[in-house]
């Protein structure tokens, strides 16, 4: 089924989920909160099940973290939509795995109850074709959105990268988890550094 909820990034010194807008969540909800690996300078992704993350806690991330956010909302781990919001109240967002967003977006027939029986058929492809021609011209105008935001949030992010990251927000992953993580190097944010493995012991 792939994964559903959402995948929080955002900077602190202490850990993410001590913002007090997660405050209210229950404790037995909070364990099974999965931080993913930090990037250097206090970035940090965390991933929550749906039902836990409403877009209005961006603002009360933001002033506590004192940072620009993100939040991607992840469905069955095959499209995602990314907001995104900076200090200076300006909002962002853009869809990852287009085909996918476009095909949740059509436009369905008026009086339709089954939805099985228009999924598949010619009408329902040329619906998501137009959807898709839409959603690609938002293209270039998220990009731009999400670089400004990138810059504010001290990163290296110039528009000599827009050309990348359009070619991004159009490519197609299996998992949009990854094209998330993905669009997060775009941006210029520090890379995850991967553990280094323990030692094996030798045997004498």
């Amino acid at each position: 089924m792939g994964f559903s909820g959402h995948l929080v990034f955002a900077r602190g010194e202490r850990p993410l989920l001590e913002a007090p807008v997660f405050d209210g969540i229950h404790q037995e909800l909070k364990d099974i909160a999965r931080p993913w690996l930090p990037r250097p300078g206090g970035w940090q992704t965390l991933q929550f099940d749906h039902g836990l993350w409403e877009n209005d806690q961006l603002s009360a991330l933001v002033a506590w973290t004192g940072a620009p956010v993100c939040v991607a909302d992840v469905s069955a781990s095959g499209i995602a939509l990314v907001t995104g919001l900076g200090t200076d109240d300006q909002r962002w967002q853009a869809w990852l795995n287009l085909d996918n967003a476009a095909a949740l977006l059509a436009e369905q027939p008026d009086g339709l109850d089954d939805l099985s029986l228009w999924v598949g058929t010619p009408e329902f492809d040329a619906a998501v074709r137009r959807k898709r021609a839409e959603l690609d011209v938002d293209v270039p105008a998220d990009t731009e959105r999400a670089l400004a935001w990138a810059a504010a949030a001290g990163t290296p992010a110039t528009v000599q990268q827009q050309p990348r990251l359009e070619e991004l927000l159009r490519s197609r992953e299996t998992f949009a988890e990854n094209l998330f993580s993905a669009l997060l190097d775009e941006l210029g944010f520090p890379q995850v550094v991967q553990p280094s493995p323990e030692p094996s012991e030798t045997v004498s």
